[in-house]
Order: C-alpha cells, then structure tokens, then sequence
C-alpha cells in the first residue's frame, strides 16, 4: 500500500482498538453496506474508517470489488488477531459484570492467620445466610502485605490488626482481642492464672516477624512494660510459635488459641493492658461494587461481635 503508517509505537491500541470490531464486521460480511447496516453506521463512515486503518497500518487488509471485499493473506493474518483480541474482551466485560452481580458477585477478601480458624469462616457464613450465591476470593497474610495488595487493587477489604492509619486508608475498629503470656507447662509462672507483663522481663520470647502487626503490638506492650524483649525465634504464623513455646524455646504474647494446646500454659496480663484491637480497612475513594458494599455493612454490623 503506499501510504506510510504514522503512529507511535505506544499508541497502536488506542489507535485501532475502536475499529477492530468494524474490521471484523466487514470481514465477515465481506460487504461494506451489509456490516455498516448490522453495525448501525453510515455505509460511507465505514469505509472511511476502513481506508484509515489501512493507511495506520501501511498494510492493504481487503481487495475491493466495489462494496464488495475480500480479505487480502495479510487481512487474514490480522483477523485471526483481531478475533482473540475481541474475543478476550467479551470475556473480560462478562467477568466484571459477573464480579458485579447484587446476588452472585466477587468479593476479594484479605484476613490474618490467626482469624482464619474460627473467625471468618463464622462471618462467611452468617453473611451467606442473606446472600447465599456471593462468592469470594480469600487471602490469609500479615497486615502490611494486605494493606500493600489492597493498595494494588489485589482486596477489596482486608481484617486486620492493629486498625492501620493512613491517608489513603478508611479503617474501622470492630472489636478487640485480649493477649495471653504464654508459658511452658512446667515454667515457673506456669501455676498462675494472671501475671505482669514486667514478671517476663528476663524471659527469651518467641514472636512474629518484624512488619507483623502482632510484633509490633508486642514490642509496645513490653516497652511500656519496661523491657526489651530478648527474641530467641521470628516466625510467622502464631500457632508455630505456640508451639515452640510448648518445647521450651521461650515465652510469647499470643491470640487465644482455636483449641487448647497441651504443653504450654496461658496466663492473663494485668498490665500493661494487653489487647489487640481488630478493624476491617479498604481504599479511600474506591467504589465498591454491591456484593462488596453487602459485605462491608455486614462487617460493621458486628462491631464489638466479631469474635467468636
């Protein structure tokens, strides 16, 4: 064809994308007036447009016999791409409106381990009571990396602790969760049912990883304590650490248990005021669609109720 195509590399979708489903038409029909009329658009715009996107391309796509077209080897070669290309696109406007459905729609849901045994399969099913077809996608991780995913468009809300402060951030608070000093069975506290937190200040401690929102509450504790705390391991799931404390390695700040574990003892904390306070957080500004907008009043419904 002689004409040169003039487009920037970057720019070849926004440039072709909304006449790739006229080419198709007319290819199909392999009659101009005949896709025009089944696209709804002026005979002579659909030329024009035609004549345009050979002239992007710098590639001839039919060989015309007045209104009547056939596909050249290279009309051929951009038709197969332009049918997936379609194709795809019906299947991701399907998927989305799907996503969206009131009844049967997605909602991406990021929680912590330590929830994940009794606490939000008790909210899922309560919530599927009312909407039984609502479907969701679960994520089990520490607060920062949901906070990170949600902020990558990977969760629509996130259970977590502490309630986080940010500016791009709606956070509620639902409920709060009392911390246990967990000890061996046969330690020296082992025999109280309450101790302070300062009475472990020369114990070794088993904790969660730094970036863990439990650490973090486990340093302030033993800070406003007066104390540092001596780590013997990092981990990062809070049953693991039950039970390196139930084999002795040291002692540990935890969440109650789902079920009791042998082998380790779990004393109140009278002070500091050991808690964790449990909130849900999503994006500042972000639509919700209405299963996630379901879920969402659900979840502040159960302020103070969260947990089991």
């Amino acid at each position: 064809m002689p004409v040169t195509a003039d487009v920037e590399a970057e720019s070849w979708a926004a440039a072709l994308t909304p006449r790739l489903a006229q080419f198709a038409a007319v290819a199909r029909h392999e009659h101009v007036t005949r896709a025009a009329q089944e696209l709804g658009v002026p005979q002579s715009t659909l030329s024009r447009a035609m004549v345009r996107l050979e002239e992007d391309l710098g590639v001839s796509l039919f060989a015309r016999r007045g209104r009547t077209v056939a596909l050249t080897p290279a009309g051929r070669t951009f038709l197969r791409s332009v049918e997936r290309a379609l194709a795809e696109v019906d299947r991701a406007a399907e998927s989305v409106r799907a996503d969206a459905d009131p009844a049967a729609g997605l909602v991406s849901f990021g929680f912590l381990h330590t929830l994940g045994t009794e606490t939000v399969p008790g909210l899922i099913r309560s919530f599927r009571v009312d909407h039984p077809r609502v479907r969701f996608q679960l994520v089990q991780n520490y607060g920062e990396a949901m906070i990170e995913r949600m902020r990558a468009g990977g969760l629509d809300l996130c259970l977590t602790a502490p309630v986080p402060d940010a500016p791009d951030l709606v956070a509620r608070r639902l409920d709060e969760q009392r911390l246990r000093l967990v000890v061996p069975d046969d330690h020296r506290l082992a025999g109280r049912r309450r101790v302070r937190l300062a009475e472990a200040a020369s114990e070794l401690f088993v904790t969660l990883e730094p970036g863990y929102g439990l650490r973090r509450i486990t340093d302030a504790l033993c800070a406003e304590a007066g104390f540092t705390p001596r780590i013997a391991f990092e981990g990062e799931e809070a049953e693991t650490l039950r039970g390196l404390v139930a084999a002795g390695l040291g002692v540990a700040l935890l969440p109650p248990p789902a079920v009791p574990r042998p082998g380790v003892a779990e004393l109140t904390v009278t002070a500091p005021r050991a808690v964790r306070e449990i909130g849900v957080a999503w994006l500042d500004g972000h639509p919700d669609t209405p299963p996630v907008a379901a879920f969402k009043k659900f979840l502040l419904s159960r302020r103070g109720q969260l947990l089991p």
